[in-house]
């Protein structure tokens, strides 16, 4: 990749994330290599003149992690219909794991912009401090970094001004991996950052919807019972590494089969939650989704995620895990369940309430629902 050169043709490969351990990298580092993987594990569904170039690792969230098979062609229309969304291409910080889909995309987005990325240090943890030292190693006309939501509240809580003001000279921040709360958005935009939320996944080359609206290209179809989303185009994956029945099971009539719900609100597609982290309270169906958009509302709460956790009278009961803005003060269950009240339903107040000092997360940033849920049972 060239630091200032036009954008330049990529020369399809295969390329597999791998954990090392030298004295080069520093232990548990991951780095980019080169990988054949073996003919009976790709078999027909490999395509010799647009080849299976990327094997990425799912995040889990649906069980157990699976190996996503992504061609050179998706990759490629994934990228250029970013930077066809942004507003043009340009250079990138990288400040997720590269081994996740999300932080691949920022290395292939550059390699077809011809611009060299800046890669931020991530063998400790995310800082406000470290995200303004990478920052200011940027040279591009338009710069772009992709964020998970809790590193982008991790700068706004920081008001460190040097972090604040890093943030406020990308034309774009991808906000994605989790849902992003309308709060956080707010509070990102009030200190001069342009977010832009983004929904999708491995099995969609990355993000596929930026701000609701899907990219070109990519077309979303609901399902009239569920509201399950459905999702087409060139962003596709193959299917999965070795796994024909999973592959067949998800990627039907050249669909992508998600497990989230959504509602359309004019061409803004608004994506509920996973139809399997669904709540059923006293036999009503609760979706976590607008619940934790409301407790985000609470004075002082930077995160929050919404479970069932068992009930004897009510099956299962609404839970609510929540993290502190530095310094803030805890709200109440009854002004968390009065703000839910107003803003969702009665039947959708949590009965629980619960402070932590961090969420524990997955993959590039994922809430852990699971690990959640078993802390809420016990607590």
């Amino acid at each position: 990749m060239g630091a200032s050169g036009g954008p330049v043709t990529p020369v399809p490969g295969r390329v597999r994330a791998t954990p090392v351990d030298d004295e080069r990298t520093g232990p548990g580092t991951t780095v980019l290599g080169p990988v054949e993987p073996p003919a009976d594990l790709l078999g027909p569904d490999d395509d010799p003149s647009d080849p299976t170039a990327v094997s990425v690792r799912t995040s889990g969230s649906t069980g157990v992690p699976k190996r996503v098979l992504l061609s050179a062609s998706a990759l490629f229309a994934s990228a250029a219909a970013t930077h066809d969304r942004l507003g043009g291409s340009g250079q990138w910080l990288l400040a997720l794991p590269a081994q996740h889909v999300a932080g691949m995309q920022v290395l292939v987005r550059s390699l077809v912009a011809g611009t060299t990325p800046v890669v931020m240090d991530l063998t400790g943890s995310f800082t406000p401090a470290g995200f303004a030292a990478a920052t200011a190693r940027l040279t591009g006309r338009r710069l772009y970094t992709s964020l998970v939501p809790t590193q982008l509240t991790r700068i706004l809580d920081a008001a460190d001004p040097a972090a604040l003001e890093a943030l406020r000279r990308y034309d774009a921040i991808l906000v994605g991996g989790s849902a992003t709360s309308p709060a956080l958005l707010e509070r990102a935009v009030a200190a001069g950052a342009r977010p832009v939320t983004t929904y999708g996944m491995s099995e969609t080359a990355g993000g596929c919807v930026y701000d609701g609206v899907p990219l070109d290209g990519v077309d979303i179809a609901l399902d009239e019972d569920t509201g399950r989303i459905r999702i087409g185009g060139p962003v596709l994956a193959r299917g999965y590494l070795g796994d024909r029945a999973a592959t067949a099971g998800v990627f039907a009539g050249g669909r992508f089969v998600t497990s989230d719900h959504g509602t359309w609100d004019g061409p803004v597609l608004r994506v509920g939650g996973r139809l399997d982290s669904m709540i059923i309270s006293g036999g009503v169906n609760i979706a976590p989704g607008p619940v934790e958009a409301a407790l985000h509302r609470l004075p002082g709460v930077a995160e929050a995620v919404v479970v069932g956790v068992p009930d004897p009278e009510w099956g299962q009961r609404v839970a609510a895990a929540i993290v502190l803005s530095p310094g803030a003060q805890p709200p109440n269950l009854a002004q968390a369940r009065a703000l839910v009240t107003e803003l969702v339903s009665a039947r959708s107040a949590p009965r629980q309430l619960t402070v932590l000092d961090h969420l524990p997360l997955r993959g590039p940033g994922k809430p852990d629902r699971a690990a959640i849920t078993t802390i809420l049972t016990s607590s």
